[in-house]
């Protein structure tokens, strides 16, 4: 788990209006950086775009201000989320003023960014190239940040902004509340809380900085270590699909791997028709063989071409004896997956299901 260097809050009397809390390590240095948000109720924007900014060669010793005092804002060296301006040449990453309307722009992501995504577009290669030990003009490097923004950033600037996940006007089924953004929110001092201090307020702001920082590096270190190489299997895998199969729409996974992360990206991207509907693979756990139906799209349950009905909730001799085909040890009730013994029974569970449904 990530942490933060020992960090403490120092009050500064000055002849403005309001005193100015400063997050500073623990051994203050006046000539380091100074990166200033906003004080009182804080969001995951900001404390992720503090964060960020402090991962970064230019404000890796950064000491925080938080003020909303404008004097002040004008003098420091960064500021997120407050005073008004968006000029990254001059380390200006705020997008509450009219006329803001910028995005990341990169691989069709257009939602208005936040100041996490602000600070995240240009300074994103930066950090994740160096997290991953790689030259900034690594291609890796850029598909990552393509991937970290997907997977990570775009849901806090699209909250942050009041976006909408869905265009509808019904109802949710279910109330979420467990996003990295409705966490760093309960961080904030609670009414009932008896300590109101901005002392303890800051403290809650340094909380909410480590534990945002620590899922956007996990969230990097994960596409680098596990992401990026399971694509890499998936697309060798698409490219080899009618040597595996003459109908190009069952693949041989032959390395185990998340797959479901890429297939739906590399499909458009190497254009592939007609679409996968089966992926096999060996069961990492035991010698046995899975027939996985894919869904319609990533956020769906529902699959392109389940298995057959007729076996749906069936294991074992009985599955065997409906199915014809032996060795089979069970299909799931919904028909997204199914097992067999053998590489060649699952192959065959895949091609009669194929078969039949595409009659």
């Amino acid at each position: 788990m990530l942490r933060l260097p020992a960090l403490q809050f120092t009050r500064t009397i000055t002849s403005f209006p309001a005193a100015i809390y400063r997050v500073s390590y623990t051994s203050f240095s006046s000539a380091a950086s100074q990166l200033g948000t906003h004080n009182g109720t804080f969001h995951c924007d900001e404390a992720l775009a503090c964060f960020i900014l402090r991962l970064t060669d230019k404000f890796s010793a950064a000491n925080i201000i938080r003020t909303r005092d404008p004097q002040v804002l004008e003098s420091l060296d960064a500021v997120v989320d407050v005073g008004g301006v968006y000029d990254p040449s001059r380390d200006r990453f705020d997008h509450h003023h009219k006329g803001f309307c910028e995005v990341f722009g990169h691989a069709g992501h257009y939602t208005k960014l936040s100041s996490a995504g602000l600070v995240y577009k240009h300074y994103g290669l930066e950090i994740i190239a160096k997290q991953i030990q790689l030259d900034k003009g690594h291609p890796d490097v850029y598909k990552l940040y393509l991937a970290v923004y997907k997977s990570f950033i775009e849901a806090i600037d699209a909250i942050d902004n009041g976006v909408s996940q869905y265009d509808v006007d019904i109802p949710p089924n279910y109330v979420n509340n467990t996003s990295l953004s409705s966490r760093i929110g309960r961080l904030n001092l609670d009414w009932t809380d008896p300590d109101q201090s901005i002392e303890n307020e800051n403290e809650a702001f340094q909380h909410a900085m480590v534990l945002a920082g620590n899922e956007f590096v996990e969230s990097i270190h994960f596409h680098a270590k596990s992401w990026l190489p399971a694509r890499s299997v998936v697309m060798d895998c698409l490219a080899a699909r009618k040597d595996f199969d003459s109908s190009g729409e069952i693949i041989l996974l032959h390395k185990p791997c998340p797959w479901k992360l890429h297939i739906f990206e590399l499909e458009e991207e190497m254009k592939i028709d007609p679409s996968i509907k089966f992926v096999i693979y060996q069961d990492d756990r035991s010698d046995n063989w899975r027939v996985q139906a894919v869904a319609v799209s990533p956020d769906k349950y529902q699959s392109r071409k389940p298995l057959l009905s007729q076996w749906r909730g069936l294991t074992g001799q009985e599955l065997s004896k409906v199915a014809a085909i032996p060795g089979c040890i069970f299909v799931h009730m919904s028909g997204f997956i199914g097992g067999n013994r053998s590489y060649e029974g699952a192959l065959a569970m895949a091609k009669a299901s194929l078969m039949a449904q595409g009659k």
